[in-house]
């Protein structure tokens, strides 16, 4: 893969939302200090954000790009697979409210972690499965529940997970057009399927 620009320092960020559609609440902050900040990839975001909204205890939810290589990338631009970023969604939650765990086990159940570069129909690096952490707790959780996972997904006859888990180096905010995209447009895409298969930890 190459960069699409020699000097990352030059790029300006992408023009995005200020609130979210739904809560009200900031998009890009600050939030509540005693919140924590999760980044998941589960394919298409416009399905996943929905999803991830849905939940009691989220207090906040972006689209954008992480994993990659060039600073602030546009929609095209990752989509031609040349930045190495994966389609995530931005998670702020109330871990009084809802735990790492539960969040885990919505992830895992909610699409197909075993398919690397695809989803569905969506093929792609873009779509890939990842866990982006921000906290040394949520790496060990990530991990543990990958594994637990795993085992059910095997029992049940299905693949080997390919989802990526590791710290969470940047996020970028998608488009504006791209927030709260199911809200806008209730009939819009989502192309969210999970493997009928349960995932059994949870909070």
């Amino acid at each position: 893969m190459t960069r699409l620009s020699d000097d990352n320092t030059m790029r300006t960020p992408v023009e995005t939302s200020e609130l979210h559609t739904i809560s009200g609440h900031s998009l890009q902050g600050p939030y509540p200090e005693s919140f924590e900040e999760i980044v998941l990839g589960m394919g298409c975001f416009w399905g996943v954000e929905r999803l991830l909204w849905q939940q009691p205890g989220v207090y906040v939810t972006a689209a954008g790009y992480a994993g990659g290589m060039t600073q602030h990338p546009s929609y095209k631009e990752v989509c031609s697979g040349s930045t190495g970023h994966a389609e995530v969604v931005r998670v702020i939650y109330d871990p009084s409210k809802i735990d790492i765990e539960t969040l885990l086990q919505i992830f895992w159940e909610q699409h197909d972690p075993t398919q690397g570069n695809r989803q569905g129909n969506d093929i792609g690096s873009q779509y890939r499965s990842v866990i982006y952490t921000t906290t040394q707790a949520q790496q060990e959780a990530a991990e543990q529940s990958a594994k637990v996972y795993q085992e059910a997904l095997r029992a049940a006859g299905r693949g080997t997970i390919t989802t990526e888990i590791k710290a969470l180096e940047s996020f970028y905010f998608a488009e504006a057009y791209h927030q709260q995209y199911l809200d806008k447009n209730p009939n819009g895409y989502c192309g969210l399927k999970g493997t009928g298969v349960t995932c059994p930890i949870g909070g």
